[in-house]
């Protein structure tokens, strides 16, 4: 019809029809979300979960097994980023600033996080690993026992498992924090320094420790069995905690698959990760042995030896201030952690 024969009455119809239909299709939008109203197709959102780790942990493992992000997918996590750390404060670093939303470390980290104010909450734990962690000399040092360590100078990481270890070493014979000169140094500078003899003595977890033991001539003069648990803590911001108690479930649960897979597999793991760490097969067969892979409900035990270290570190002056460990436990530590795989 052309469109000069429209009449006006006609033309007010038209429009009103057409003020109708649009002021519909925005109310159906609103009433029903999931109508296919329009016919733009709906972009599908991405997600992406950061889990950070050291170099030869239990989380390592889960890496390279290559199930969890199968297992994640129905939660609408599309990838998982693993990011890995020299040791623990630089993760739990990296998690208060926002760049991981997972963290797996030592004992010793998220008691100086906590006390300098970093909101993390630990989301589980592991069974003891006392077998992995030691006090070194080289083959050829003068230094026969742990006594012989006053007036020497002392190389591990700051903040970590290795400062509460030397801590208790010292303690377990009499002396004092003040009887040694502590070198803080990295994994990589300690190893540098003990290879060069700038320090008399260095403390250190394994993988490092056993490395040192095949391959820098190191000999133990006292390791972590009966001094300490060194256990694992799986961590995160208590935000991450609250809004996805399922992602760190399915994590959990397949961590520990995976860890029973591996107690009885310890060739098979060393030979998986091997390749990936680039250290030799026998080094990883002597750390695969000495160590668990959990991740474990949080116990009263557990926060108890973690207290024990924050009360320590405060009396020694390594803590700004007395923290409460209890504070920093998520609800679902425990709960959730005991409900079945």
């Amino acid at each position: 019809m052309p469109w000069k024969k429209i009449s006006s009455r006609a033309f007010s119809l038209l429009f009103v029809v057409g003020l109708g239909l649009s002021l519909l299709f925005p109310l159906l939008n609103l009433l029903l979300p999931d109508a296919a109203v329009s016919s733009t197709p709906a972009i599908a959102q991405t997600r992406e979960l950061r889990i950070g780790h050291q170099k030869f942990d239990p989380l390592t493992l889960v890496k390279n097994r290559g199930n969890l992000e199968d297992r994640l997918k129905p939660l609408g996590i599309s990838s998982v980023k693993w990011v890995e750390f020299a040791s623990g404060p630089p993760m739990l670093e990296a998690l208060n600033a926002g760049s991981i939303d997972i963290a797996r470390t030592g004992d010793v980290p998220p008691v100086i996080a906590q006390a300098a104010g970093v909101p993390i909450v630990y989301i589980g734990g592991s069974a003891p690993k006392d077998q992995s962690s030691a006090v070194l000399v080289k083959r050829d040092s003068p230094i026969r026992t742990i006594q012989d360590l006053k007036g020497k100078k002392v190389g591990f990481t700051k903040s970590s498992s290795a400062n509460y270890l030397i801590v208790k070493v010292l303690e377990s014979v009499g002396l004092q924090w003040s009887d040694i000169t502590p070198a803080y140094l990295t994994p990589a500078d300690a190893r540098a320094a003990f290879e060069r003899g700038s320090i008399d003595a260095w403390v250190i977890w394994d993988p490092f420790y056993a490395a040192a033991q095949v391959q820098a001539n190191a000999r133990v003069i006292r390791n972590s069995s009966g001094l300490v648990s060194n256990r694992d803590f799986y961590l995160s911001s208590r935000s991450f905690a609250d809004q996805n108690p399922a992602i760190i479930r399915e994590l959990r649960a397949e961590t520990q698959k995976v860890a029973a897979w591996a107690q009885k597999n310890p060739s098979q793991v060393a030979e998986l990760l091997s390749k990936d760490l680039k250290i030799d097969q026998a080094i990883l067969e002597k750390v695969t042995r000495r160590r668990n892979w959990g991740f474990e409900a949080i116990t009263p035990k557990m926060i108890a030896e973690q207290q024990n270290i924050a009360n320590i570190f405060y009396q020694i002056k390594l803590l700004p201030k007395s923290i409460k460990i209890s504070d920093a436990i998520h609800p679902s530590a425990i709960a959730s952690a005991q409900k079945g795989q």
